[in-house]
């Protein structure tokens, strides 16, 4: 892969960070809050999963923060344990064992899941980031950034925070979320594109400041005034010393806490699938389309979680909202991420009560735009066209996310898809068709390249339903690898084809006829599977 410089596309790469670092703020107040822990340690993540794993990554456009997928996890991890600290501990246990993984390979995972089940995630995303942001976009904010679960922490669900939000609107939040939207429809028009300024100057920037300008001028109307959880709730602290003191360390005196080590395994499983799923939909969604490496993915992940965990920060993955915001604001390289977690800690050191300024209408905006993208009504049609095979498996991915949460909406795609391939193995081992079978003429039956145990229940079938006093061909001429489930079928079906008077015959990968066919069809199937997994290997080593 060709290697850029951090300021080869600075110019795409500066306005995209700070667009990501717009959205990554208020996500990582808010998935600190819905995981019970210090407000500050989601904006450690952010630093932390920005600049050191951004460094460390070879993700060209994925951005790695706290997630909202582990908040519950946290939650139930920080009561269970009974402090802050020693959950850090945790976090830092479960940044070794992603280390581990990383170098035991276990990267590899993340190739295994289905194209339509990637898609179905970003789409379901964009769905549940559309219905999760309208109650901000009214200024009804019970609900914190980043709760992207059904179920949410506010007590209500994701439908019915809609109807309760009908009780709560606020005109000032209204209308910036109006002028925001405005402003960042504006931006997407062609004639405005075509301006060399307006693709440095970012629209959700100017929609940013337009909020701000309006929330400052709404002081002094009581009726359109924003109260303080209608907009960015950074902690503000009074000197660089007071920045400091918010940082927490791990407690390791709790070594031989065997509680400690079970939450760190399950942090470092769930942090690293979430990661791998992320890395997946992001190289999707690359207009590039680079591959990223898996393997040193889960390595940066776990330095992250380290060094995350040791500064008082939540455990941190690559992130798909922070991802796509990226890659749609015109990110090319990995140095927006990185720039992004400056801007993060910049601005916590420097100019918090600037940023709390910043109303969560302009950010709910920007989310609407971006949940739009991933969701567009096309892709629907796109994937629909595919055919039943690949639709089912992104409607169901969809449909989990939005009424469960990203992982239990992400098994149920998997599984409806591997359901399906399963079920066309157990229709396509072979070749045979009765229907153009005429009465007289041998049954040939032609196997198919690869003949798993997954197919013994269909050639079982078809072999118990032959017609008796019949001449059956049983072709494995172009069969490289047969299972011994397979070959045992074939053994009973010669001692029963004597007493059904029926002629077996059987071609073995050589071409030969054999005399004693199903011994020798074992044997030539065994040579045959051993030489094809030599020629497999020879391959490789010469590719």
């Amino acid at each position: 892969m060709k290697q850029h410089g951090f300021f080869s596309s600075i110019k795409y790469d500066l306005p995209a960070s700070i667009v990501v670092f717009l959205v990554a703020m208020p996500l990582c107040l808010g998935i600190a809050l819905a995981s019970g822990a210090p407000l500050f340690s989601g904006i450690i993540a952010g630093i932390v999963g920005g600049i050191v794993v951004g460094m460390l990554s070879g993700s060209p456009l994925g951005v790695s923060g706290p997630a909202a997928g582990l908040a519950v996890i946290v939650l139930t991890s920080i009561q269970d344990l009974g402090s802050f600290d020693i959950f850090l501990y945790a976090v830092v246990i479960a940044g070794i064992i992603q280390l581990v993984f990383g170098f035991l390979k276990a990267g590899v995972i993340g190739y295994y899941f289905p194209s339509s089940v990637i898609k179905g995630m970003l789409s379901g995303i964009g769905i549940i980031i559309i219905l999760k942001q309208i109650p901000h976009a009214f200024g009804y904010d019970k609900d914190p950034e980043g709760d992207f679960a059904f179920a949410q922490t506010d007590g209500h669900n994701t439908f019915s925070e809609l109807s309760y939000m009908l009780d709560g609107i606020s005109p000032g939040a209204i209308i910036i979320t109006a002028v925001s939207m405005a402003i960042l429809i504006l931006w997407e028009q062609s004639f405005m594109k075509k301006q060399a300024i307006f693709s440095i100057i970012q629209g959700p920037l100017v929609a940013v400041l337009a909020g701000v300008a309006l929330n400052i001028f709404f002081r002094s109307k009581s009726e359109y005034a924003l109260s303080t959880d209608q907009v960015v709730n950074i902690p503000v602290a009074e000197s660089i010393g007071g920045f400091f003191q918010q940082f927490t360390f791990p407690d390791f005196s709790q070594w031989n806490n065997s509680e400690v080590y079970i939450i760190a395994f399950t942090i470092a499983v769930v942090a690293s699938l979430e990661t791998l799923l992320c890395v997946e939909a992001t190289d999707k969604l690359d207009p590039q389309k680079r591959v990223t490496p898996t393997n040193r993915e889960l390595k940066s992940q776990g330095i992250g979680n380290i060094l995350s965990g040791m500064i008082g920060g939540l455990p941190v993955t690559q992130v798909i909202v922070r991802s796509s915001a990226n890659i749609q604001s015109g990110g090319k390289s990995k140095s927006s991420a990185i720039i992004h977690g400056f801007l993060l800690l910049i601005t916590a050191m420097a100019i918090p009560k600037l940023i709390n300024l910043v109303p969560l209408a302009s950010l709910a905006a920007i989310l609407l735009l971006v949940g739009y993208k991933l969701a567009k009504p096309s892709l629907f049609k796109e994937m629909y066209k595919q055919g039943r095979s690949q639709f089912l498996p992104y409607l169901v991915t969809i449909v989990g996310i939005i009424f469960t949460d990203l992982l239990i909406g992400i098994a149920l795609g998997v599984v409806v898809a591997v359901f399906h391939i399963l079920w066309n193995n157990l229709k396509l081992p072979y070749h045979y068709y009765p229907e153009e079978h005429k009465e007289g003429d041998p049954i040939t039956i032609k196997l198919a390249e690869e003949v798993s145990f997954l197919n013994k229940a269909s050639i079982l079938q078809t072999l118990n339903h032959l017609p008796d006093n019949s001449n059956v061909i049983i072709d494995a001429r172009k069969t490289r690898s047969i299972h011994p489930d397979v070959t045992e079928i074939i053994e009973d079906f010669k001692a029963n084809a004597m007493s059904r008077n029926i002629q077996l015959e059987l071609l073995s990968p050589d071409g030969d006829k054999l005399e004693n066919p199903v011994t020798k069809f074992g044997k030539s199937m065994e040579k045959r599977t051993r030489r094809g997994s030599k020629e497999d290997l020879k391959e490789i080593e010469i590719n």
